[in-house]
């Protein structure tokens, strides 16, 4: 048995993300891929980049400071190989490049700017077919802080896939007549991609989905339903900011983004007529492993 650890850095829109995994090969075994350790920084860069459209100093100096300590924790975990990725908040910053080159040039560790295509690219090269049936129709679902990632595929190939600035983060500090226009767009789009499938099952992604997964008791592998969903949303939507963080136990930076990242999902389910959502638990994080183990980046 041979067992290798892999870092992955996944800086996005709401929160800045190290996965150490442990690679086990085993032979006559497929090769499995275990979680050691998660560290998650809320550093809310989107706040900054959908807003005044450049990183603060402030959370130049936190990113400085995260990078950081994530070295000294791969160093500890005896990490061999990693990989840095940066989603739309840093895409979109006008010192996006800049903050990069100084994060390299202080902390050794190097990150790349990744586009929405490539995003869903690194995370369908995780072990998503295993939770999905090759026969059926399904609407895969990305919700970021600052876009959602749209990939609809049948009987095992994608036949299209669009990236909408729809993100959670975004959707809190757009005004109510941009998020109404950006999400008429997305309505046309799952409409006229979907207007030809019966049966449509929604394969959903992000933190947020994960948390109400956990929320709702379900065993891992099952679904949750439109009903279910539909009630969530009515119940956290009626809440208090300050409700979420005390009755729900959710994380502050959690407890705001929780409810635009239901909507969206919502929104798919309603517009494609699914009746039912997966939450394989996967992410870009995870997708960086198994694409560093297979040298696919």
């Amino acid at each position: 048995m041979k067992i290798k650890k892999y870092g992955a850095i996944d800086i996005g829109s709401n929160a800045v993300r190290l996965l150490i995994a442990n690679v086990i090969e085993e032979k006559g075994k497929e090769t499995s891929f275990k979680k050691s350790s998660l560290v998650r920084v809320p550093i809310r860069l989107g706040a900054d980049s959908f807003v005044s459209g450049k990183i603060s100093e402030t959370n130049i100096q936190r990113m400085l400071d995260a990078m950081k300590a994530f070295k000294l924790l791969m160093k500890v975990h005896g990490v061999e190989k990693y990989k840095g990725c940066a989603t739309s908040a840093m895409r979109e910053a006008s010192n996006g490049k800049d903050v990069i080159a100084e994060i390299s040039k202080k902390t050794d560790i190097d990150i790349e700017i990744i586009n929405g295509k490539k995003e869903a690219a690194i995370i369908f090269s995780t072990d998503l077919n295993s939770f999905v049936n090759s026969n059926e129709t399904y609407l895969y679902v990305d919700v970021g802080g600052g876009s959602t990632e749209f990939t609809l595929f049948s009987e095992g190939e994608i036949v299209n896939s669009k990236s909408f600035k729809i993100g959670t983060v975004r959707l809190i500090n757009n005004t109510k007549e941009t998020n109404n226009k950006i999400f008429k767009k997305v309505e046309e789009w799952i409409k006229s991609n979907t207007k030809d499938y019966k049966r449509i099952s929604l394969i959903g992604s992000g933190g947020n989905i994960n948390k109400i997964f956990k929320m709702s008791g379900r065993e891992v592998g099952k679904p949750i339903s439109y009903i279910y969903m539909t009630a969530q949303y009515q119940f956290l939507k009626k809440m208090s900011y300050k409700q979420r963080i005390s009755e729900l136990s959710l994380n502050p930076d959690r407890a705001d983004v929780i409810v635009p990242a239901t909507k969206i999902y919502l929104s798919a389910m309603k517009w494609s007529g699914a009746r039912k959502i997966y939450v394989p638990k996967i992410g870009l994080s995870d997708g960086i492993i198994k694409s560093l183990y297979n040298n696919t980046l």
